[in-house]
Parts: C-alpha cells; sequence; structure tokens
C-alpha cells in the first residue's frame, strides 16, 4: 500500500514539474539547471520505490547532499535572481511559508534519496 502512495507522489512530482514547463517557467538556463538536479533525484526515487539498485550507494549519497545543497540555494538565494517577484513576495514572511511548503513538497523525496543512498 505504501508503494503506491508513493507512486502517486512521484507521478505529482511530475505532474507539477510538466505544467511549470508547459506555462514557460523553464526559460533560463538557470532553470534548466534546477530541471537537471530534479531529474537525477527522481531516478533515485524511481530506485527506491521500485527497489532496484541504480548506480552505487555512493554516487546517491553525492547526489543527495548536491541536490538538498542546491535545492536550498536555488529557492532561498539563485532564484530571486531570475525572476520578477512581487513587492510582498520578498517579505521574511514569505520567505519563511513558502520554505516550509518546500520542505513539505520536497520532503518525502530527500527521504526517499536517504533511505536509498544509506
Amino acid at each position: 500500500m505504501i508503494q503506491i502512495f508513493w507512486y502517486i507522489y512521484a507521478a505529482f512530482l511530475a505532474t507539477s514539474t510538466i505544467g511549470f514547463f508547459i506555462h514557460g517557467g523553464y526559460k533560463s538556463p538557470i532553470f534548466l539547471i534546477d530541471l537537471a538536479f530534479s531529474v537525477i533525484a527522481w531516478v533515485g526515487l524511481f530506485g527506491f520505490v521500485t527497489h532496484s539498485q541504480i548506480f552505487t550507494p555512493f554516487i546517491w549519497q553525492v547526489v543527495l547532499a548536491a541536490v538538498v545543497l542546491w535545492d536550498l540555494l536555488f529557492f532561498f538565494f539563485i532564484k530571486a535572481y531570475f525572476t520578477e517577484a512581487e513587492p510582498e513576495a520578498g517579505s521574511a514572511s514569505m520567505t519563511v511559508i513558502s520554505g516550509v511548503m518546500m520542505l513539505v513538497l520536497l520532503g518525502p523525496l530527500y527521504y526517499a534519496l536517504f533511505q536509498y543512498a544509506f
């Protein structure tokens, strides 16, 4: 039963990315780099869900560290330079709320990558 929820979660991530792509979200090269990190993380999620060994655990340990570091840097620092933000979007409360939402949405991905790597 838990396996089904992982598949639903993976489908949710893919669907949201496709929606972002359709609405022109990947026009900047920096967003394409973010997409590349996401796809690599999804390969790890796929390996975790299907219980198949893709690469070695050490590779996934490096990928986990790189993905978490990239997501934090991208979300809190890099993305602001490449998007036109609304005036209230830059406030501290919106940043905290957005950060919590990022953790809620990407937390299961990080958990799966951690379990897969170790």
